[in-house]
Parts: structure tokens; C-alpha cells; sequence
């Protein structure tokens, strides 16, 4: 069969032939796999598409009254109730439903200056999340809202926009700068707080006419994976092994001439670092990965706002511990060498991203189709403490004149009234 292709090499036609009768007889083996392999990455998408398809959404407002006196911890307690690890008792529920387990989105938007709090949630966990915060937010007004990303439209000729991934700058174990780091769950007065949002809380109030900015918070409840899910068994080491392996190391480095350690060595940086991670593992953890984007009508868009939108998260960080830094992003991207905006002359390319990175917002997707791991992107760890520090209903502490709130204070009616 190769003879007349390889005349001149002999050995390479008699090579490919053998390996040929060799595929050809193991047939029966390798192509019911691959037919198998290609047939659950072209059915799982589409049957896991028509299952979110089917699954009634809402988008709830929160707005926030004068004054709210609790710490982050109050948010603590609200996000334990999005631990919602939707087990799947059959494969059937996977395979052949399209059951997925359930996602949330955390959002605060700023129109123009004007700031918003919003959760996005299947309707059917509506009733459970308003409970767990008004359980810890009684003065809280919550109302269903429509979307207010349909505002918006990939235009060129109307809007210029920016959006892009947040990811951490370290391995999951390493805890962000929370809310206890700051002093936060000492419960100080209003004078003496340090909220790590007031940098973000500034920010979008800073926007001006014509522009808009948008954070979303995707969280999802960490599971490892299990057969009875529907899923393959998970061989990957748990962020929490990770954490493990990490403080191992950091205690390593006291060892003396005999491998004994000594935790007098251990310098105050090393004892924080431990310290966090440790207290990180014992909190519940979520899977997560956040957005930001930045939108402004062609007249009003100013490009150092989208440095101030990644500058906005820089509080979290420290040196020791872990931080934020930009993932994908629609605009060129510096990692490749290949992405220049003169190999673009026509913006075709940055005009898709930037279709892509909306049509993902707008659906809060990115654990399933259509956007699965947008950019290569992965989720990450965050554990209930890192989230509610960098989503919190803020206090006075947080001053900015363009956050507005509920003036009036809701009250019960007096049991003694007369009827």
C-alpha cells in the first residue's frame, strides 16, 4: 500500500504498514472508546445547555438602608447558605438530564456612579437566600429586578468596553487579605474601620455620565467528584492536600542538622502565613471566578478607568499571602507574543472577545456551556471568609456620596394596637 509512496525507503513503508494492520486489528477495542469519547463531549454540552435552558433565574437587587453596623462575618453566614452541592443520585440525572450543580452570582454594578447590589439565583433557592439575609440584614429592602446587563448591546458604533478575569496570583491554599486581617470581626466602631470594599465602593462611584462598571462573583459550591454524581472519580489532590504540602514546606525550612523542627525559627511572616491557611481550610469553600468589566458610551470612555477597576482589588493582597491578577481579557493579551493590535487591523478579533466576554455576563456562565473555562481561564478557591470580604454590605464607614441608601428604616407595627 505504501510501497509506491516510500519506493526510495523501503523500511518506512514496511513500518506503516505494520503499525496500519496493527490499528485495524486492535479496531474493535480503540474505536468503540474513542466513538464513546466523542460522543459524551458532543452530548454533555448540549444536553447540559437544554437543562440551564429550563432552569427559571432571578436576579434580586439589595438595597442597603442608612446604616448597618454588622462586620463581614454577617455575610459569612448569609454565603453558607449557597452551599448548595446539588447531588446527583443517579447518573441518569447527569448523563441523560443534563443536572448540573447550581452556580450563583454575587454583582455590584455602578450606572454612572449610581451603585447596585445584586444576587443572581435559580428561583427555586429565591425563598432560602432572602431568609439567610434578612436572618443577618433585617433593615435590608430585597426586590426582583430585570437584568440590567440587556442595557447593554457589543456595538462598536455606541460602546467601547473592557472586560476581563480576575485570578489569583498564587495556589488556591493561600488565603486572599480578609476581613479578619483588617480587624473587621473585632466589630470597631464606624470610625475606626478599615473595609477593604471602600477601595472598590470608590471606584465605581468615581464613573461619571455615559460610563458603567460591572463586578460579578460566580461561586459554586466545592465538591469533589464522584462516580454517583455522574462524574469520573476526581484524582487531583483537594486544595485542601494542597494546604497541607504548603505548611509542610514552610516548617521544613526550621529543620536542623538532625531533621528536627523548630517553630522558634519560623520568622512572623511564615507563623501569619501558616496561621491563615489554616484557618482558611475550616471555612467552607466555593469555587469561584470573578469578572470585571468596563463599559462607556464612545464619547464618555476613558481608558484609565480600567486600571482603576484593576487596581481596585490590590487591597486583598499581600506579599505572603495571595492576591488578584488580571486573567483573560478582551483586549490584546500581553502573554502572547502573537496577540498585537497590528495583526488586528480590522478589530475582528477584540470585537469577538468582546461578543464572548457580554454573551458570558449577560448569561453568568462559566462552570458549564456555552462558556466553560472562558480563556483557558480555571475556577479557584475561595472559602466563605475571602468572599465576604470582597462582598459585604459596607457600612458608614464606606462614605462615597454617589452610594446611595434606603432613608427610611422598616419597623413592625406595636402588637397593642387597636383593632
Amino acid at each position: 500500500m505504501f510501497d509506491s509512496i516510500f519506493s526510495d525507503y523501503p523500511y518506512i513503508a514496511s513500518t506503516l504498514e505494520l503499525i496500519l494492520s496493527v490499528l485495524l486489528e486492535l479496531a474493535p477495542i480503540w474505536v468503540p472508546v474513542v466513538l464513546f469519547i466523542v460522543f459524551i463531549n458532543t452530548w454533555l454540552p448540549y444536553i447540559r445547555q437544554k437543562f440551564l435552558a429550563q432552569t427559571d433565574t432571578v436576579l434580586l437587587e439589595i438595597r442597603l438602608p442608612k446604616e448597618i453596623t454588622k462586620s463581614p462575618k454577617a455575610m459569612e453566614l448569609v454565603l453558607m447558605s449557597l452551599q448548595q452541592t446539588g447531588a446527583l443520585s443517579y447518573m441518569k440525572e447527569a448523563y441523560w438530564d443534563g443536572k448540573v450543580r447550581p452556580w450563583f452570582s454575587l454583582e455590584i454594578a455602578s450606572f454612572e456612579g449610581d451603585i447596585h447590589f445584586f444576587i443572581w439565583t435559580w428561583k427555586k433557592f429565591r425563598r432560602n437566600l432572602e431568609a439567610a439575609i434578612y436572618a443577618q440584614y433585617p433593615t435590608v429592602e430585597i426586590y426582583e429586578v430585570p437584568d440590567y446587563t440587556t442595557m447593554v448591546e457589543h456595538n462598536t458604533d455606541v460602546w467601547n468596553m473592557w472586560g476581563g478575569h480576575f485570578i489569583l496570583s498564587k495556589p488556591d491554599p493561600y488565603p486572599i487579605m480578609t476581613y479578619i486581617d483588617y480587624g473587621l470581626d473585632k466589630d470597631p466602631k464606624e470610625e475606626y474601620k478599615i473595609d477593604p470594599m471602600a477601595s472598590v465602593i470608590e471606584y465605581l462611584g468615581s464613573l461619571g455620565k455615559g460610563e458603567y462598571a460591572w463586578m460579578q462573583i460566580l461561586v459554586m459550591a466545592h465538591k469533589p467528584l464522584k462516580w454517583k454524581e455522574g462524574y469520573f472519580v476526581n484524582k487531583k489532590r483537594d486544595w485542601k492536600d494542597e494546604a497541607k504540602e504548603i505548611i509542610a514546606k514552610i516548617k521544613d525550612t526550621t529543620k536542623d542538622k538532625d531533621g528536627n523542627q523548630d517553630p522558634q525559627k519560623l520568622t512572623p511572616a511564615d507563623k501569619n502565613t501558616i496561621e491563615s491557611i489554616e484557618r482558611s481550610v475550616s471555612k467552607f469553600p466555593f469555587e469561584t471566578m470573578i469578572r470585571g468589566f468596563y463599559i462607556a458610551r464612545n464619547e464618555n470612555f476613558d481608558g484609565s478607568a480600567i486600571g482603576g477597576l484593576i487596581g481596585s482589588f490590590r487591597q486583598y493582597s499581600s506579599q505572603s499571602l495571595n492576591g488578584f491578577k488580571p486573567g483573560w481579557f478582551t483586549d490584546f493579551n500581553q502573554r502572547n507574543i502573537f496577540d498585537h493590535e497590528f495583526l488586528d487591523p480590522t478589530r475582528k478579533r477584540r470585537n469577538k472577545m468582546e461578543r464572548t466576554m457580554l454573551d458570558a455576563y449577560k448569561r453568568r456562565s462559566f462552570f458549564h456551556e456555552p462558556h466553560r473555562y472562558l480563556g483557558d481561564d480555571k475556577p479557584y478557591i475561595l472559602t466563605t471568609e475571602e468572599l465576604a470580604t470582597i462582598f459585604h454590605f459596607p457600612g458608614d464607614v464606606v462614605t462615597t456620596p454617589t452610594f446611595k441608601r434606603v432613608l427610611s428604616k422598616k419597623v413592625e407595627a406595636p402588637s397593642d394596637l387597636p383593632v
